[in-house]
């Protein structure tokens, strides 16, 4: 059994203040990490208004993938697990500990006594097994639950508080999954309900904070959770979170969401574009950065597409692309260009920077060997047929449409006529299951390589149509392997397969920056750079 001290003890109370916030990078004011304004003795009440800049049309957390939503949603719900965001260290949370068989094909989860949901309803295995078993049920919008929990074999209730997963194959990503929102419990009643219920109604979950109100395109509105005693191990403060209350307004604007912390409207807004960033500097104001792990922001290529098929045009529009250009000029201040498929935050991330270098003429040779001919107006053509691509995308954050229409003019650098097509946020997911895309630009959070067998593996969702391949292979092999080493190595071969066959053209590494008051303490990122507000005080 694995076994853990309370975190939470005064001699780990500091340490866990540390490990919480020590990845964060605070570009301005004084202070120490986290929020960058934690002087002084926390103090319980009050509210903290938080403006972001869309809603995904869902307070679902086991739907939901926009980073904007999982803000608000991730305080309703707790995991089994927690994932240290500084050292990707597994601690309890629900679970106060697991045993894991050595081929990792068995999980045992040992929850934690006397939990409950806003409800009234008691946390037991039978409750978790519930929450497990609906998860293929979720549709297209539970794609990530959904891959987290492929190949499970049976959900096993061993007593009121042990509760067993097995899976058909070794599964070596699933400790990992148990720490993320997608897989937050919730009650055996909102389990019941329709995908779409969730979607619109809301969940009950264990969580620190309660759903009070969800006006779409206007607001999520949570309160404190009375009685809250369950918190991960990771949290400084035992008990109920600080604030009584959480208000999340939709400001698509990041001019008027930076205007609004400046007039003190708002105590903290996300997604602070390059544009705001010199007049948030200073004063009553501090930014927050950190890079999310996972796939990187890029094009997500339908490789069924005809002229997608083939290798040479795919190659072609990874070269064309030239990513330093892009981060330096639209996205905040220490953005990445990719160098990988992967964020180099992600466990068992390679290098591939050499084989994403910017070469515009190495992009017209291969568009050359493919057949396209530039045309009197510079587009290239064959067959009679344009060289021309539609790019989907979705204003979920405000460098999408500016860092695309770079790649727009890059691409029609080499012959490639590129239209931009604007989708609604709540559209993402129906998008990638239909199929009815050329491109589309996104990104995945997820602190642990496995996200690239999520996203890629034609055996799974394959949302982006790739072919059967010795992908697969390296893909299933390093989520089954319990051998570090071994697990590295396929993780490396994947990354390679996917850059050097272009299934994917990696553009930037998201880097979430937040800006909030100095009223604002202890606001810290977790694992997944998204926010965790139960230690979040105001004074």
């Amino acid at each position: 059994m694995t076994a853990f001290p309370d975190f939470r003890s005064p001699r780990w109370a500091a340490l866990s203040a540390l490990l919480t916030t020590g990845v964060l990078l605070t570009a301005c004011g004084s202070g120490s990490a986290g929020s960058g304004n934690d002087s002084g003795k926390p103090t319980s009440g009050g509210t903290l208004t938080f403006a972001v800049g869309s809603d995904a049309g869902c307070v679902d957390p086991q739907q939901v993938g926009s980073n904007e939503s999982i803000y608000s949603v991730r305080q309703i719900v707790d995991s089994l697990t927690d994932q240290d965001p500084e050292t990707g260290k597994i601690v309890p949370w629900l679970a106060k500990s697991w045993d894991i068989n050595s081929d990792a094909t068995q999980f045992t989860f040992h929850l934690r006594p006397g939990v409950t949901f806003s409800d009234g309803s008691k946390l037991t295995s039978q409750v978790v097994k519930d929450n497990f078993d609906a998860v293929p049920k979720l549709g297209a919008l539970g794609t990530l639950a959904q891959g987290y929990l492929s190949s499970v074999k049976s959900t096993t209730v061993v007593d009121p508080l042990t509760v067993k997963v097995t899976f058909k194959e070794p599964n070596a990503q699933f400790l990992q999954a148990t720490s993320t929102h997608s897989l937050g419990i919730e009650s055996s009643a909102s389990v019941q309900k329709t995908p779409q219920q969730k979607c619109s109604d809301g969940v009950v979950g264990t969580g620190p904070f309660v759903l009070k109100q969800y006006v779409q395109n206007q607001s999520i509105t949570l309160a404190k959770r009375t009685g809250y005693d369950w918190g991960s191990f990771l949290w400084t403060k035992k008990g109920e979170a600080y604030l009584d209350k959480l208000v999340f307004k939709v400001v698509p604007e990041p001019g008027v969401r930076a205007g609004s912390l400046q007039s003190g409207q708002v105590d903290a807004i996300s997604s602070v574009g390059k544009a705001n960033e010199a007049a948030l500097k200073g004063g009553q104001v501090t930014l927050l950065r950190r890079a999310n792990p996972g796939v990187v922001f890029g094009l997500g290529i339908n490789n069924s597409r005809p002229v997608l098929k083939d290798v040479k045009v795919r190659q072609a529009i990874l070269a064309a692309v030239d990513r330093k250009q892009i981060a330096d000029t639209v996205f905040p201040t220490g953005t990445k260009p990719a160098t990988s498929v992967l964020a180099h935050t992600t466990p068992d991330y390679t290098d591939l920077s050499a084989d994403l270098a910017f070469d515009a003429a190495k992009a017209k040779s291969l568009l050359d060997e493919a057949g396209w001919k530039t045309g009197s107006d510079g587009i290239r053509a064959k067959g009679g047929k344009k060289l021309s691509l539609v790019i989907s995308w979705f204003p979920n954050a405000a460098t999408n449409q500016p860092a695309l229409e770079l790649v727009q003019q890059q691409l029609k650098a080499v012959g490639i006529a590129v239209t931009l097509k604007q989708n609604q946020v709540s559209q993402f997911a129906t998008t990638l299951q239909g199929g009815d895309f050329d491109l589309v630009w996104g990104n995945v959070t997820r602190a642990d390589p496995d996200i690239l067998r999520s996203s890629f593996s034609s055996k799974l969702a394959n949302f982006y149509r790739l072919p059967a391949s010795s992908l697969d292979t390296a893909l299933s092999g390093q989520a089954a392997t319990t051998d570090t080493a071994k697990r590295k190595q396929l993780v490396d071969e994947a990354q390679k397969l996917i850059v050097q066959n272009a299934y994917n053209v990696p553009v930037v590494e998201l880097q979430t920056q937040l800006a909030v008051t100095k009223r604002v303490h202890g606001l810290a990122f977790d694992s997944g750079s998204r926010i965790q507000l139960h230690d979040t005080w105001i004074g």
